[in-house]
């Protein structure tokens, strides 16, 4: 049998196998470098990991879904930059398992809401998103402000985040339970929220 273009074209299994080798060679070119660059694998200067409360924040945001309508990643185009601020880089969410970046945006991106609005804001925001964004179709999440922030486990997230190259200390991590002490879910949240893109901002 010639190895031929017309036979490849007619003959399913060889289209199938040369279509795989094809992604496969052109995925690892681009994806195996990234692995090698500093750019993507060290911190921005000035980067801090999350404080418990802060981490606590980040697990009730991704549990509630707040990702899936939210993106955090800022595009390198002068629109995006021109309305959210500094493109997103990979240094910057080193420390993120997993990181949230995407595409979807029902809501406006917010990874660099940081220092935006004020702690209240949010908390009105969460509470009614309508008092303060009347077009806003996000839900209410009145629930976060009487659920307490869990505390439990938060040394154990602490410890397993250190294994995967988190910077924690050993005192980061036994504070980690007394931060949480006597706080909200919606404290938790909001302190994440506050968080985000201040490395960037404070780098400028």
């Amino acid at each position: 049998m010639a190895f031929t273009h017309e036979t490849i074209e007619k003959n399913l299994f060889w289209m199938i196998v040369l279509v795989v080798l094809a992604v496969s060679v052109g995925g690892l070119a681009q994806i195996v470098p990234l692995f090698f660059q500093k750019s993507t694998t060290e911190p921005v200067a000035g980067l801090k990991p999350y404080t418990a409360l802060q981490l606590t924040g980040r697990d009730v945001y991704i549990r509630e879904g707040c990702n899936n309508c939210h993106s955090q990643m800022v595009r390198p185009f002068r629109a995006e930059t021109e309305r959210y601020g500094p493109y997103s880089v990979a240094g910057e969410f080193v420390y993120d398992h997993p990181f949230l970046w995407g595409s979807k945006r029902t809501g406006p991106d917010l990874n660099r809401v940081g220092g935006r609005y004020s702690d209240e804001w949010h908390r009105v925001h969460l509470q009614n998103p309508r008092s303060v964004v009347p077009e806003s179709n996000m839900p209410a999440y009145p629930w976060l402000a009487t659920s307490p922030a869990n505390a439990a486990d938060i040394a154990a997230k602490m410890r397993a985040l250190r294994r995967l190259g988190v910077p924690y200390t050993d005192d980061d991590i036994a504070k980690g339970p007394s931060e949480l002490a006597g706080k909200s879910e919606e404290d938790a949240v909001v302190a994440y929220l506050q968080n985000l893109g201040l490395t960037m901002k404070n780098a400028r």
